[in-house]
């Protein structure tokens, strides 16, 4: 299955649409997935601009590599890393927030209510514990007090 990027165009419009290009210009991805942001930016881009992209995903890295282009980096990190860029370096940032369908109809991530597989759910699966680690370790009030913050069930 392929993942389609949606407002793609309008997205990456309303980002260098704002920016005039009076000199190199630096943009940011922070939110990588499968690059389709990321490969209409390059493509829309000045000679001289660049391209950071950011993504927790080993599975999101390894299909940037594919992008070979010098105005373009990949850091396997997360957009919480952005103020290593240092403060006005940037241009414009462009984020995509949420899990994306590459990792939701992928049943080893752990995402999906459709397949069975593994209860991971980490974006990073290089770092950390599984949520069914995590399960098997944690008493059953922390279950409960992260089920309640953060699941929105209140009993």
């Amino acid at each position: 299955m392929t993942h389609t990027t949606v407002l793609l165009g309008e997205a990456v419009d309303a980002l260098l649409g704002q920016t005039p290009a009076a000199g190199p210009r630096t943009f940011v991805d922070a939110t990588f997935g499968r690059g389709g942001h990321s490969r209409l930016i390059l493509a829309r881009m000045g000679a001289q601009d660049r391209l950071i992209a950011y993504d927790k995903d080993p599975q999101a890295v390894a299909s940037a590599e594919s992008i070979q282009d010098p105005r373009f980096s990949i850091r396997h990190q997360g957009f919480d890393q952005l103020s290593e860029l240092g403060a006005g370096s940037v241009t414009g940032i462009l984020m995509d927030l949420g899990v994306s369908s590459p990792q939701i109809d992928d049943p080893t991530r752990g995402f999906s209510f459709r397949f069975e597989g593994p209860l991971d759910m980490r974006m990073d699966t290089t770092r950390g514990q599984s949520v069914a680690q995590w399960l098997a370790d944690a008493p059953t009030s922390q279950i409960a007090e992260v089920i309640r913050d953060y699941g929105e069930e209140r009993f």
